[in-house]
């Protein structure tokens, strides 16, 4: 089978070498594996929702295609695109908006991080915030079953939007009868670390600590590198390399017989202004052909738009007749002659919940009970221990509405779903016990 695998990157700003060597390098390597279909999009709608600076979104989208390309990006073998140039998207949004709860959305990380940080500063807790912030994981959902993407590549910050979209893509089926949106699953390289700065945290335009990629040349690259935070022994003095900022981004260009002749020079003496000759040296060898390309390519835009077009339509020739089933499942259909009414059928005995226990990125233990058809029932808070997780769990199972008065969770239904189902899963418990003697 196919492996459908997405990534997207928003149109804020241009790239720095940190993006290169996390993202750019490695998902492009990726998408050269046999058996693996590639999706590579510019989310410039999401962009509008953190700026608001015309120029600078024209700016970035050309830049950060231009990026792509230079850095080898096979246009032959994956689907690239601009996610505006997709009509489809905006309205699987606003379909799959109609069957999200509002209670998901209320839980989004960055929603619940701009109503923290308002009311710390004494402001309303809804202020400056917009429904696009608000929505965004609705956004993200689309653009990945709009594809039907398999895999996503996610920092750990993004992990919930993958789970959102998981159980939106399962309540539509569940809600439409039509099993038409695959699961989607986060790809996380846990030992993938961030590229750190020159400040030796990460590498962030927000903390003014960023290498450049090819904005400004060599000559930028150099004298970005040259500002590399550095302990103060001097030339001769064994250097240490443990934790040097400086080492981890020669890592990330270096051969592994590199990097031990690298450490052994440090060890013996090598001045840190050598060092960061050499570090130069060996990161404008990999990137300087990149820069070329990509100056040619900012000189025609024209050619960047052309090979944009040519992915919109392959993106959309893959889109449209999704979209045109969406729609029909949920009854924008073309007119025709109604079918006679028939008696409802009798539903068959659902079956029993289950709990969902998990880890967020903010490092604490969360569960949920979901119904049979994935509707999402009960929500836990954040424990500080996945132990105390699962003693709530149990003590649900066993008492049923009896737990909850006390419990750290959040009713996503009414009583008249809720209740019989915590019934059914006591009573799931009790044919259990009584099975093991």
């Amino acid at each position: 089978m196919t492996l459908r695998v997405l990534t997207g990157i928003t149109t804020t700003g241009t790239l720095h070498l940190g993006n290169y060597v996390g993202a750019v390098r490695r998902a492009i390597a990726a998408s050269r594996e046999p058996g693996v279909e590639s999706f590579f999009f510019m989310a410039d709608y999401h962009a509008l929702i953190k700026c608001d600076e015309p120029a600078r979104i024209e700016a970035s989208r050309l830049q950060i295609a231009a990026t792509w390309l230079a850095a080898g990006l096979d246009t032959s073998r994956v689907v690239f695109y601009r996610q505006s140039d997709i009509p489809e998207i905006p309205e699987l949004t606003w379909l799959l908006t109609c069957v999200t709860s509002k209670g998901q959305m209320n839980r989004a990380h960055a929603y619940k991080a701009s109503v923290d940080a308002n009311v710390a500063a004494g402001e309303d807790p809804d202020a400056g915030i917009t429904m696009g912030l608000y929505s965004y994981p609705i956004l993200m959902a689309a653009d990945i079953l709009m594809f039907n993407a398999h895999r996503v590549p996610v920092g750990k910050d993004q992990a919930q939007h993958i789970e959102m979209a998981r159980d939106v893509a399962q309540r539509f089926n569940h809600t439409f009868k039509a099993e038409l949106f695959v699961l989607p699953e986060a790809s996380i390289d846990e030992e993938m670390e961030l590229l750190p700065g020159l400040d030796g945290r990460k590498m962030s335009k927000s903390y003014d600590n960023v290498i450049p990629l090819f904005e400004g040349g060599a000559k930028a690259l150099r004298e970005a590198i040259s500002k590399i935070v550095t302990d103060s022994r001097l030339p001769g003095e064994p250097k240490e390399t443990e934790g040097s900022h400086l080492v981890q981004i020669y890592d990330a260009f270096a051969t592994p017989a590199q990097r031990q002749a690298f450490r052994a020079a440090l060890h013996g003496g090598l001045s840190w202004g050598e060092a960061k000759d050499q570090l130069f040296a060996l990161v404008d060898a990999e990137i300087g052909p990149m820069r070329e390309r990509y100056d040619a390519l900012m000189a025609n835009p024209e050619k960047i738009e052309a090979i944009l077009m040519e992915g919109a339509a392959k993106a959309r020739a893959i889109a449209a007749p999704l979209l045109a089933r969406a729609r029909e499942a949920v009854g924008l259909r073309r007119f025709q002659p109604l079918a006679a009414p028939v008696a409802q059928a009798v539903k068959a005995k659902s079956t029993v919940p289950a709990f969902k226990q998990y880890r967020e990125s903010d490092g604490l233990f969360y569960f949920k009970l979901l119904a049979a058809d994935g509707t999402l029932l009960l929500q836990s808070a954040g424990l500080p221990q996945g132990k105390e997780a699962g003693q709530w769990v149990t003590k649900l199972k066993r008492e049923g509405a009896a737990a909850l008065d006390g419990a750290p969770v959040s009713r996503e239904v009414g009583d008249e779903l809720l209740l019989p189902a915590l019934e059914a899963l006591v009573a799931a418990e009790l044919e259990a016990a009584a099975a093991k003697g």
